[in-house]
């Protein structure tokens, strides 16, 4: 009897291994998990992950001394010009995981795909926005391997020169921009511009604009002749048009996120920004900046004592640590240095501001200096100044209702503050410099093309450099990709903050 018992259990098992492996494949299937994606889909990530990461607060917005922050430990950077390797891979880390990871993978994957051309020309301009961004902060950097490792198994990439980086930049740009095609397919999942591919054109070419102008010190006649392409072809000139970021609560403002969270009360106003708008009764100050009146802690920042006026407002001046700051703050009359004028989070800086990479005041005054410099023909440097100045403005109020300037406005400041041919190039630049305020990259980067502002050197005693010329590889990189890490320092100097990239001359 137990024979029996043993032989039916012992059936009954094989039958059920048996039925188990029939179904195996079935079974263990996960039905409701995507196996491939919309490329278009990736390109959004790609997009979105573009935004200025929070590391911008700390180095290159505070490099060119539009905000600044009196702490030390992860907030050491352009306060102090000191390195801090914990924040200088914040743009390496973001642009190459996020934004290359995925271009690169849809490049490979759309390249040969007719029905796709437009998205993978869109593609090419969204990564040579971000490869742009890499080369300008640190110097030589992985290009042709770059971001390859999920796509080709590369995962220690050889650095590029700038100077291959840009002309391949170029090639790129110009041929990803003339390529898009209206009579194509629409990409309508496209998050940027709703799948309209002549404001992707007009995107192309403004960044085709932005690249052929970084090489105005280096090479000039090249410079020059890419100019001449990108303003053929159409640039972003209406705000409609900008090359902007939304956001909302789901995909917050990444600088936004920082200045709304534990940092909301570490990041002030520079006096150098906030008395170069005092001196020019520039309305853009009212619409950038708060105090809060008395505040003597961070939790004393409060809606109930902000003022927007612009003629109480006070920057933090340049060079101080903590304590620093509250003697200075003290000498200046302030209740704290909580009362030093901030950046307004609930405006301009708001979990749901938008993020601007390319804007028509931007381009407008990148075809002044064009125009100034005899490289296009068409048009005035003064028209294409004044034309920049309203730009930014009305700019201000697309971001925020409450940031709005009039018109009378903008007319008073420009009629105060003439264009003078004499100082061109000064100005337009200077202009620029007010026009990027919170996209850190392109401020810093026209700041070390152009020599404009003429900013005095960060006063601190404990200063590793004078001015901040790039930022250092990441230690993941060093300690990882070594080889080729060292490499590229022979070639392009110190891994340091003082060392320049090929074009800043």
């Amino acid at each position: 009897m137990k024979k029996i018992i043993y032989y039916i259990l012992s059936v009954s098992i094989l039958a059920v291994a048996i039925s188990c492996d029939n179904n195996f494949d079935e079974l263990n299937t996960n039905k409701v998990s995507a196996t491939s994606i919309d490329p278009a889909f990736q390109l959004n990530n790609a997009t979105i992950s573009s935004a200025y990461t929070t590391g911008t607060l700390i180095y290159e917005i505070g490099i060119v001394q539009q905000i600044i922050s009196p702490n030390s430990g992860l907030m050491t950077g352009a306060n102090y010009n000191q390195d801090n390797r914990g924040v200088t891979d914040d743009n390496w880390q973001a642009y190459y995981r996020n934004v290359i990871k995925n271009t690169k993978d849809v490049i490979n994957r759309i390249k040969d795909d007719p029905t796709r051309v437009n998205l993978y020309h869109m593609t090419r301009i969204i990564q040579a926005n971000a490869f742009m961004v890499l080369t300008d902060t640190y110097g030589s950097i992985p290009y042709f391997e770059g971001g390859e490792g999920y796509s080709q198994q590369i995962y220690l990439p050889v650095y590029d020169s700038q100077e291959a980086i840009y002309a391949d930049l170029i090639k790129e740009l110009t041929e990803a921009s003339a390529a898009l095609d209206p009579a194509g397919r629409i990409e309508s999942a496209d998050i940027l511009y709703g799948g309209d591919i002549m404001k992707w054109k007009s995107f192309g070419y403004s960044l085709l604009l932005r690249a052929g102008m970084r090489l105005s010190e280096i090479d000039p006649a090249l410079a020059r002749s890419v100019v001449q392409e990108a303003e053929q072809g159409g640039v972003i000139l209406t705000n409609a048009d900008n090359a902007v970021l939304a956001h909302d609560p789901n995909y917050t403002n990444p600088i936004g996120n920082m200045l709304n969270a534990t940092e909301a009360s570490n990041f002030y106003l520079t006096d150098v920004f906030v008395k170069f708008l005092q001196n020019t009764e520039d309305p853009r100050l009212k619409a950038i900046a708060v105090t809060y009146v008395g505040a003597t802690s961070g939790p004393e920042q409060l809606p109930a004592n902000a003022s927007f006026d612009p003629m109480i407002q006070v920057g933090m001046p340049m060079g101080n640590d903590n304590v620093g700051a509250v003697r200075a703050a003290s000498e200046l009359g302030l209740a704290s240095f909580y009362e030093f004028a901030q950046v307004d989070r609930r405006r301009l800086a708001s979990l749901t501001a938008q993020n601007f990479l390319v804007t028509a005041s931007q381009n407008f005054l990148l075809l002044a200096e064009a125009r100034q410099r005899g490289w296009i023909t068409s048009g005035e440097v003064e028209t294409y100044y004044n034309a920049a100045v309203r730009a930014h403005m009305d700019q201000l109020g697309t971001v925020n209702e409450a940031s709005s300037i009039s018109i009378a406005e903008a007319n008073a400041y420009l009629a105060a503050n003439p264009f003078e041919e004499a100082r061109a190039i000064e100005q337009i630049n200077t202009q620029y410099w007010v026009s990027s305020f919170l996209n850190g990259p392109e401020a810093f980067a026209n700041f070390r093309r152009t020599g404009y502002p003429m900013l005095a050197p960060n006063p601190f005693q404990g200063r590793e450099v004078e001015f901040i010329n790039r930022l250092t590889y990441p230690n993941s990189e060093i300690s990882v990709n070594s080889e080729n890490v060292s490499a590229a320092i022979a070639a392009q100097g110190p891994d340091n903050l003082a060392t320049k990239v090929w074009w800043d001359k």
